[in-house]
């Protein structure tokens, strides 16, 4: 059922004081190519150099931080793609609470690796997120307590802080492009920009193969969406046929749309490591790639929101080395 009240600026800001010992205030840097390129100014948030590699340890910090005494001791599961299952293994693990992360097999084997890592217990089921779900049910059943990786007044506060460094960081901005995956970060940062500048253009950013948000928009309503392999991997999954706060916040609050094409995907990581020396998964530059692919005019001061990191090394080499990755031939 949908919870018809959205995420407030004043769950945002109190996610901010409750994470602001645990987070890195990441930093803004002026991409000078995209802005010489698009004739506005384009800064990058480079978020990919939080803990855990990916904004979603902001989320999965404030939800920790909220449990009961009791749900602490019954440990926490949730269901990933890789980047909200590492941010919330390191989120638990300072908190000392035992969890454990449910993933399907299309998830890269150095994310899964990188959730162990941090301490987690990993179970590894089924060909999408919606059938890894049942294993987080499965383990709720038995007393265990669930953080979802989006679809969570806590998460989506605790990824609005985001919104509210952005808006610090450059006053002027006009435009801001946010991965859109399950909604989560997108909402929180619509959610922080809009209550103060409610004329900021929110614009999703998401990949072809499999954009579960996309096409539940076009729809009207949450529907399931097969997973394929994609370079974006961690824009992988569906929104819940019962999603209660995303679907809505992203219907409302998000402004425009677009989809990416694999090559689209690769010239995105590609320009990130040669033009601004940065290492990006590819759901971390898919901002980029929009640019790069002339798919969003810009009329003004713009931000991009870099998101993640964890990219197999092996696989971001041979991107930058000018080689055509095709994901869905590497799964075959």
């Amino acid at each position: 059922m949908t919870d018809l009240t959205f995420v407030t600026l004043e769950e945002i800001e109190a996610a901010r004081t409750a994470i602001a010992a645990a987070i890195r205030r990441t930093p803004v840097e002026v991409s000078a190519s995209l802005s010489e390129q698009n004739g506005v100014p384009v800064m990058l948030k480079l978020e990919h150099h939080q803990h855990s590699g990916s904004f979603k340890f902001r989320g999965a910090t404030n939800a920790i931080l909220s449990l009961s005494e009791s749900e602490r001791a019954a440990g926490v599961v949730g269901v990933s793609t890789g980047n909200h299952g590492r941010g919330l293994a390191r989120a638990a693990a300072s908190a000392g609470v035992r969890c454990i992360i449910a993933m399907s097999e299309l998830v890269p084997d150095n994310k899964v690796e990188a959730i162990r890592g941090e301490g987690a217990e990993v179970l590894i089921s089924g060909r999408s997120q919606d059938e890894a779900q049942r294993e987080v049910d499965r383990l709720v059943a038995d007393g265990m307590t669930m953080i979802p990786p989006f679809d969570d007044r806590r998460i989506i506060a605790g990824q609005g802080t985001l919104g509210l460094e952005m808006l610090e960081d450059m006053p002027e901005m006009e435009a801001v492009l946010i991965q859109l995956s399950g909604g989560g970060l997108i909402s929180g940062v619509a959610a922080a920009l809009k209550a103060s500048r409610p004329g900021i253009r929110v614009i999703g950013v998401s990949m072809e193969r499999g954009a579960a948000m996309h096409e539940s928009l076009r729809a009207g309503r949450p529907v399931e969406v097969a997973e394929l392999p994609t370079l974006a991997d961690s824009l992988g999954g569906g929104v819940g046929l019962q999603n209660r706060h995303t679907f809505a916040m992203v219907r409302e609050l998000v402004d425009e749309v677009v989809l990416l094409s694999e090559p689209e995907i690769a010239a995105g990581i590609h320009h990130c490591y040669w033009h601004e020396r940065q290492i990006v998964e590819g759901s971390g530059g898919v901002g980029v790639a929009a640019l790069l692919a002339g798919k969003i005019a810009l009329g003004g001061p713009t931000m991009l929101l870099l998101s993640g990191g964890n990219i197999d090394m092996a696989l971001h080499h041979r991107i930058i080395s000018g080689e055509a990755v095709d994901m869905a031939e590497d799964a075959a």
